[in-house]
């Protein structure tokens, strides 16, 4: 875990060289009243998280339910929101099945959770219960960084390790089964940027609705790379209007706009897609402090929620950089 947490600071040391990092928010910025950015979004506070040292990172919506669901990278507990309240619960204890940390997170069709473990893969639990499905873990014992996930139509996990630069998969036979290792799906190395070694590269991930493609980011190269389902294909989004440096979460909408969480810069983008996902035009872009370092979004009633991380207030970015706020979610319009 020490070896992970040492890289997860260096990856984003080095991503504040990207671009100059706003002041944080006071507590009244982050806090329920809600206020305007100087982009025209509307930045207000969902619902706080319990705990003095949670370093939120995931978040998956609930389409059915409107539950909401955030993972603490700190410990690996799991909070969950219900509608309506203005604090999450602890839904998954931290040590739940050994796991150390609580990254990505999705809700699939069935309503089954997701929640990747960084040090290990990624297991799946029943939201009714609690119960675990299944745990799909990275064979042997050299370095990863099991990050982020998204679920396509098929039912199949792809998930990304920002060590190795690669995706891996998890199929719904291997689900019903139980689990298991997961598989590699794609090896972006050949196509990333060259970096420092050690560097993380791969972060979030995303797909369209149709089934034909994946969405990763390198966020240190600040390329999005379009992985194509049925050939195999690896090619780079042509981008339009800016990078993804220090980018972190991915949203993709029916509609082909991408939404994106860039941490360290404060940052939330939001990007217009070609029918085919080979082509990105920036159209928006919202930088604000009470953003908190943003590590990931996700859609929920027409708003946007974003994960406010604080991981420079004595988190894994800064460990002497001083004490938390309150753990928040934001509910961003406008974006």
């Amino acid at each position: 875990m020490k070896l992970l947490v040492t890289a997860l600071t260096t990856a984003l040391a080095g991503a504040l060289t990207l671009g100059a990092t706003p002041a944080l928010a006071s507590d009244a910025d982050a806090g329920a009243v809600a206020r305007t950015s100087s982009a025209g979004a509307r930045i207000s506070t969902a619902f706080s998280l319990p705990g003095a040292k949670v370093y939120p990172e995931g978040i998956a919506a609930d389409p059915r339910t409107h539950t909401v669901y955030v993972g603490s990278y700190a410990d690996g507990t799991v909070y969950r929101a219900r509608p309506g309240r203005s604090e999450a619960e602890v839904f998954l204890p931290s040590g739940t099945d050994g796991r150390h940390t609580a990254n990505g997170l999705r809700v699939d069709a069935r309503g089954r959770l997701w929640v990747t473990d960084s040090t290990a893969g990624v297991s799946v639990y029943d939201t009714a219960t609690g119960a675990r499905l299944a745990r799909f873990e990275v064979a042997g014992t050299a370095p990863r960084f099991v990050n982020d996930l998204t679920i396509t139509p098929d039912g199949t996990a792809y998930l990304t390790d920002s060590v190795r630069g690669v995706v891996y998969r998890a199929t719904p036979d291997r689900l019903a089964a139980g689990g298991g290792a997961l598989t590699e799906a794609y090896d972006l190395n050949p196509v990333l940027r060259p970096r420092p070694e050690g560097t993380f590269t791969l972060n979030g991930i995303t797909s369209d609705r149709a089934g034909r493609y994946l969405l990763t980011v390198d966020m240190t190269g600040g390329d999005l790379y379009r992985l194509d389902l049925r050939s195999g294909a690896i090619a780079r989004v042509a981008l339009n209007g800016a990078d993804l440096k220090a980018a972190d979460g991915l949203d993709l909408s029916p509609d082909g706009i991408l939404r994106v969480a860039h941490n360290v810069t404060n940052t939330l983008t939001r990007w217009q897609l070609t029918a085919d996902g080979a082509r990105a035009r920036l159209v928006h872009t919202v930088t604000d402090p009470s953003l908190q370092i943003p590590t990931t979004l996700a859609r929920s009633r027409g708003r946007t929620l974003v994960v406010r991380s604080q991981f420079d207030k004595g988190g894994p970015m800064d460990p002497d950089g001083g004490a938390p706020t309150t753990f928040t979610v934001a509910s961003v319009r406008g974006l």
